[in-house]
């Protein structure tokens, strides 16, 4: 016979890690941009921002409202972007994608891969803004990191699902 106070602790402890497993991804893939891999121009891609916008749109619950800020620290701390301007941008932007998935009666994979092309685009023109001169000539390379982050986003919703399946059993 279970107890009903540790079966109650449990669930609560279960309930509180839930939003582990997609931060974890989210930091894993903003540490991509650690890896000593040399490019003729940059077009690595965000993958934190792409992993935080797939969980945000595949699982609304896997993380809680303020996560976007300390995973926007921890963003600009690796990646070498000016201290604040990923804890800005995602934030912004999970909140703005969190307004509209709200006002959306209905949504499917392509509206998901709409909202999160618009708030990947925006993210990465802002960020060059904050990052680089006006003057500079990033606007080709800046087209195409936005393209390949943009394709990318299918493989990572499945990437997501297959963690998500792992992470809530049947």
């Amino acid at each position: 016979m279970s107890d009903p106070i540790i079966g109650a602790f449990d669930a609560k402890e279960a309930g509180e890690r839930k939003w582990v497993i997609p931060a974890i991804t989210v930091l894993a893939g903003s540490s991509l941009t650690l890896l000593p891999v040399i490019f003729t121009f940059p077009i690595l891609p965000p993958f934190g921002l792409i992993m935080l916008f797939g969980w945000r749109l595949s699982r609304p619950d896997s993380l809680p409202v303020w996560a976007p800020l300390l995973l926007g620290l921890f963003d600009d701390l690796v990646s070498g972007q000016p201290f604040g301007s990923a804890m800005l941008l995602w934030t912004v932007s999970f909140l703005v994608v969190d307004l509209l998935d709200q006002r959306l009666v209905w949504h499917d994979f392509w509206q998901d891969w709409l909202l999160a092309s618009g708030g990947i685009a925006t993210c990465l023109i802002l960020g060059r803004l904050v990052a680089s001169p006006i003057g500079a000539h990033v606007d080709t390379v800046l087209l195409l990191q936005t393209i390949v982050s943009i394709m990318l986003y299918p493989v990572v919703i499945r990437l997501i699902a297959w963690l998500d399946r792992k992470r809530t059993p049947a």
